[in-house]
């Protein structure tokens, strides 16, 4: 136990290797589970329009699929309600054991389903069930990762620990991209049309299973159990937020837009955009997702470092600014069509999508406090992600096929740059700062400093 300081009151529990790890494990692997269903979906949405909504043309089929992913995202906010609420009132860990397990079983049942061609109508109306089912799960994944890796990282290194949850995301991400190249490299299209585009899906069920021990077998975080030991512990966390934090939830919300934004354009959507829009090969846009992925799989970790080191505010408003600035030449220059040129535009457009996920996490995991941090995070993230993100496939398949205009992507980024960039203006640098700060002030009127500070020592496990 180390010794409280004037300029760090609460005595910070000190955490073995062995359970960083195991809180590390448990945080990403419900966001690898969840990104890898996700990213498979839109990577395969030529090919599920065709199974599911065979008789509309090919950009109505795309357009089908599209809604239902965007559909899906609307289950969001209720989930964030759900599990931001429970996970304030009962802990993190048991909201991330439920996440893990629904995200899983909805997964599977669109690997099993019948297609079109078998069960008619039905086929479409199960696709969409299973896709609510998915979107409601993953309406709490987010805040339950972010609030367990920021509450179980040490202080000096929280933002680096808290990156891991985007680690988790992009391994998702790159396993779906992996698995389109393997289907597409040893099947046929027809066998992959026919059959082969079930497998991914499930696959996901043993990955869910391990996902759920792993969650099963660790602790809560320190922070909430000496929130619990406080008697602090909020009655209703949703109104609190809505009356006590509403600040901070506005500022997570423009933080997280251009965050969603970004990631589906660059991780989701561009897929897309390279195959049906640009004409590119299926194998090379998927192979330039791929190495997207594998880029920012290893920046990530770094940028969070990074912040440690130089804070959190510098980071996210140079990538606002690299957003704003060079998204209009990179998509100009991937239009060329030459492979160089794809290269570049796809990696350049991964380096800044890796600055911003290697920090925005930690970011607004310190605005809020204790008590209401999961809730906070769960409500601005997933009506975030159902309004700008879940819509981003289907806005700009329809707006090209109306406008004819290829730059639209671009538009969109810079759009959502300069919210990103003023919104971190209005936000104090949080590097470093106690968790529980804004909680020992609120318990400070029903007791003496020494009884909460003694309080909090007893209820620290280390």
């Amino acid at each position: 136990m180390s010794n409280p300081t004037a300029s760090n009151p609460i005595p910070e529990t000190r955490i073995d290797q062995k359970s960083l790890r195991k809180s590390v494990a448990a945080g990403s692997i419900g966001v690898l589970v969840h990104w890898f269903d996700w990213a498979v979906y839109a990577y395969l949405a030529s090919t599920i329009a065709h199974v599911f909504f065979p008789d509309q043309d090919r950009t109505a089929g795309l357009l089908a699929v599209f809604g239902v992913f965007a559909v899906s995202f609307g289950m969001r906010p209720i989930g964030a309600l759900i599990f931001g609420t429970l996970g304030d009132r009962v802990g993190r860990k048991r909201t991330l054991s439920i996440v893990i397990l629904a995200m899983s079983a909805a997964t599977l049942m669109v690997g099993l389903l019948p297609s079109y061609g078998t069960i008619g109508i039905w086929a479409p109306v199960l696709l969409v069930v299973a896709r609510l089912v998915q979107g409601l799960a993953a309406g709490g994944e987010f805040g339950s990762a972010a609030a367990f890796l920021a509450e179980y990282s040490p202080v000096k290194r929280r933002g680096f620990g808290v990156s891991w949850l985007e680690v988790g995301s992009l391994l998702g991400f790159l396993l779906a991209s992996l698995a389109v190249v393997m289907l597409n490299g040893v099947m046929s299209p027809e066998a992959v049309a026919e059959w082969g585009w079930r497998i991914p899906f499930l696959v996901t069920a043993p990955l869910g299973v391990i996902g759920f021990y792993i969650r099963s077998k660790i602790e809560d975080t320190p922070e909430f159990r000496s929130l619990a030991q406080l008697d602090s512990v909020p009655a209703s966390p949703v109104k609190e937020v809505f009356t006590r934090n509403w600040r901070q939830l506005l500022q997570t919300s423009g933080i997280e837009i251009m965050m969603n934004v970004t990631f589906y354009i660059v991780l989701v959507y561009l897929l897309t955009y390279q195959e049906e829009t640009l004409g590119w090969d299926a194998s090379t846009a998927a192979l330039l997702s791929t190495a997207a992925s594998i880029g920012a799989l290893v920046l990530v970790p770094v940028f969070g470092a990074l912040s440690d080191r130089f804070g959190r505010k510098p980071l996210m408003v140079g990538a606002s600014v690299l957003l704003a600035v060079f998204s209009y030449p990179l998509f100009l220059v991937m239009q060329s069509g030459t492979p160089w040129a794809g290269a570049v535009s796809t990696l350049g457009l991964g380096f800044i999508l890796s600055i911003i996920l290697g920090v925005h996490a930690v970011t607004v995991a310190e605005l809020f406090p204790t008590r209401t941090r999961q809730t906070g995070l769960s409500i601005a993230y997933s009506v975030t992600a159902a309004i700008f993100a879940g819509t981003v496939p289907y806005v700009l398949t329809w707006g090209i096929a109306v406008t004819g205009n290829l730059m639209l992507p671009a538009f969109y980024l810079i759009l959502v740059a300069l919210l990103g960039l003023a919104t971190m203006l209005t936000v104090k640098e949080s590097k470093g700062i106690d968790l529980l700060r804004d909680d020992i002030a609120a318990a400070a009127p029903r007791a003496t400093d020494g009884e909460v500070r003694a309080s909090v020592t007893a209820g620290d496990p280390a």
